[in-house]
């Protein structure tokens, strides 16, 4: 049975980079694999790199060692298949949660050597998803892309093959009455959440799913590995 791990990090569990990495989650169960949640904001003490460099170091080389709430998603993602990981995009770039499990995540591959450049030797497949209160298309104009992309880049050369996809122009509360926020249409905003969404949904599913048949077909690059280019679409 395949092994995924999903993690959310959002601090809102029940909102939409919640509910997207949990169908993602669905699709993956529904082709057989074993499914792990983990909400970071819901674990004890969740803290990003503390360069102690033990992960350096004998016996421990390409592990990192430090001891709070990350540590069991660390070494859930490192038994696992696949992971699915999303996060909202917060002031231009991921939340400060993904930031923590991001540094660890690859911190503890990276030798400091021409060769071999990561401790890694076992590879897997990434879903990464962000949700945003901006609009898919305003991400390549504001640099979002870029940003998407030097972490695609990353993960791909630390962990492994990534997919991303992008969920913009979310709800971002379920009452704007109680806001004063002259930039929005309250009725637009719901009216795409219950029209748009659905189908945003659907696909995370369909792309968990996905990531477990390339898994069990052993192609493990979940679609062709190669990097979209600058101007093109990065999901589906």
């Amino acid at each position: 049975m395949k092994r995924i791990v999903v993690v959310n990090c959002s601090p809102r569990v029940g909102m939409n980079t919640g509910t997207l990495v949990r169908e993602a989650g669905k699709g993956a169960e529904a082709e057989g694999a074993e499914v792990r949640i983990f909400d970071l904001y819901r674990l004890d003490n969740v803290h990003g790199c503390m360069s102690c460099f033990a992960c350096k170091l004998a016996p421990n080389e390409g592990k990192c060692v430090y001891k709070d709430g990350l540590a069991e998603v660390l070494a859930a993602i490192r038994e696992a298949d696949g992971a699915i990981i999303g996060t909202p995009n917060y002031l231009g770039d991921a939340s400060a949660g993904f930031r923590a499990l991001y540094e660890r995540l690859i911190f503890q591959s990276l030798t400091y050597k021409n060769e071999p450049r990561s401790y890694n030797e076992r590879r897997i497949p990434i879903l990464f998803i962000m949700t945003s209160n901006a609009s898919e298309a305003a991400y390549l104009p504001l640099g979002y892309r870029k940003m998407l992309g030097d972490y695609e880049k990353t993960l791909e050369a630390f962990v492994g093959p990534v997919k991303v996809m992008i969920s913009g122009d979310t709800l971002q509360v379920k009452d704007y009455s109680r806001f004063d926020w002259t930039m929005f249409d309250p009725a637009a905003k719901q009216k795409r959440h219950e029209t748009v969404f659905p189908e945003e949904k659907k696909r995370a599913y369909s792309l968990g799913a996905r990531m477990v048949r390339e898994c069990r077909q052993g192609q493990g690059l979940f679609g062709n590995g190669q990097r979209p280019n600058d101007g093109e679409l990065i999901g589906e």
